[in-house]
């Protein structure tokens, strides 16, 4: 493990739970999300500050996974922090119902960084009930049902996000009407036989075209993508696909929202993923990142076009906690952080300067690397058990290569074949040098 940093020595009381103390309340007591509970042995985390956290009994982990990639601000972030105390002893709670100071500023906040066209805010209490409502917009808007988005993607579990979702979680919860699932691009693995980036966008979209006429246009409300896909592989689009849904969607009178739930507000080394590729969709999803998970927040940003349908009409839709004041309160103070901090700089230099250079001398030193791709602070390293096959390591290797990662100090996000290189978007130079050391460390333990 990593030394204790001199933070440990306030941090942690020593007369307080340990790990194993903690890890037995919670297998007692905590039903968790996505395993079979018999099986698992969580890590007891106590504390966090910047891009480090620690357990009970004084260990530290470079946080390189930013939990479920959402801590883009960092651990304990001061300004977020202490805005959360204040709005707390102020006003704790409030019904979405009445106006309310801090919630306005913080829908004043994030459209302030949206394209021009985006005219409201409508909160939800996190990224899944925000493709939720985005779907029911879109849908109401439009008079149409259908929505369609791909097989590699992640969208939330709740009903018709996780129906929009394309990933094994779908289908043992498919009760939600109306789902198309299509390939998007995904070069390393084409499902086009492309051989190029151009040839991978053409036929990605041509494969879109061809189902959308199949399905009838007319009955579609909306295609759902994830601007850059995460959990599905950190898949960058290729050149022009964005742009070809745009016009896909315009043609036909769709509705494109993009899923900036994971890749907002920073990860990417843009304030919205889609800032790179110029494209301006009619609804954005977004969570995670935009208080970087220190409430629960989440919301769609929504177009003028759009808004104006519910002028007169009636949005039949809410949620009790719909711009929770405590919750627009982490949004305001993260957003002025970010701003005054030159946080979304900082993902890009670090991207730009650090993790792609270092990521790929890592491939060049360990044929199990097999791609590596992403922008930011968003990178994948693909893991082959040969380059010329590119057949997937095993499942057995995985394991054993995150054991080592731990063992070593670093808290990694692993999915399937890949290790997901995603630190929070404070992280310094020094521990990217420090987790790439790492990342080499573990590789080289592990055979195939």
């Amino acid at each position: 493990m990593l030394a204790s940093p001199a933070i440990l020595d306030t941090a942690i009381d020593n007369a307080g739970p340990s790990n194993a103390d903690v890890v037995a309340l919670d297998r007692a007591n905590v039903f968790h999300s996505w395993s079979a509970q018999k099986s698992l042995n969580p890590l007891a985390i106590a504390g966090g500050s910047g891009s480090t956290v620690w357990d009970h009994d004084g260990n530290t982990f470079l946080d390189f996974s930013s939990q479920l990639v959402n801590t883009n601000i960092g651990h304990q972030h001061p300004k977020v922090i202490a805005a959360i105390a204040q709005q707390a002893t102020s006003l704790a709670t409030v019904a979405p119902a009445h106006a309310n100071h801090v919630r306005a500023t913080a829908a004043a906040k994030i459209l302030s960084h949206a394209p021009a066209t985006m005219d409201k805010v409508f909160f939800t209490n996190g990224g899944a009930d925000a493709n939720e409502n985005a779907i029911r917009m879109a849908r109401l808007h439009t008079g149409r049902d259908k929505v369609i988005s791909c097989y590699r993607s992640y969208h939330g579990n709740t009903g018709a996000a996780i129906a929009a979702t394309g990933d094994w979680r779908r289908i043992p919860n498919e009760y939600s009407r109306g789902h198309i699932h299509v390939f998007g691009p995904y070069l390393y693995r084409s499902e086009f036989w492309a051989e190029t980036p151009e040839q991978e966008t053409e036929r990605a979209l041509h494969h879109l075209r061809r189902v959308l006429q199949a399905e009838g246009p007319q009955s579609v409300a909306a295609v759902l993508l994830e601007t850059v896909p995460g959990t599905a592989g950190i898949l960058v689009p290729t050149p022009g696909y964005l742009q070809g849904v745009r016009a896909l969607c315009d043609e036909y009178g769709i509705m494109m929202i993009l899923d900036e739930v994971m890749a907002g507000f920073g990860r990417t080394g843009d304030w919205f993923a889609f800032d790179a590729f110029d494209v301006t969709p009619d609804l954005i999803t977004f969570a995670k990142g935009v208080n970087s998970g220190y409430i629960p927040v989440g919301g769609v940003i929504i177009s003028g076009d759009i808004a104006a349908t519910f002028d007169a009409c009636v949005f039949p839709g809410g949620l009790t906690y719909s711009g929770h004041p405590i919750a627009a309160a982490s949004i305001v103070a993260s957003i002025e952080a970010f701003e005054e901090e030159d946080i979304v700089g900082n993902a890009a230099r670090i991207g730009r300067d650090h993790l792609e250079p270092g990521l790929q001398a890592l491939a060049e030193k360990h044929d199990v690397i097999g791609d590596v791709r992403g922008r930011g602070v968003f990178w994948a390293l693909e893991l082959v058990q040969d380059r010329s096959t590119r057949t997937p390591v095993t499942a057995d290797y995985m394991g054993r290569l995150k054991a080592e990662l731990f063992g070593r100090g670093l808290l990694p996000f692993i999915a399937e074949n890949r290790i997901h290189v995603v630190p929070p978007a404070v992280v310094t130079a020094e521990e990217v040098a420090q987790a790439l050391a790492i990342y080499n460390q573990a590789l080289s333990a592990v055979s195939i």
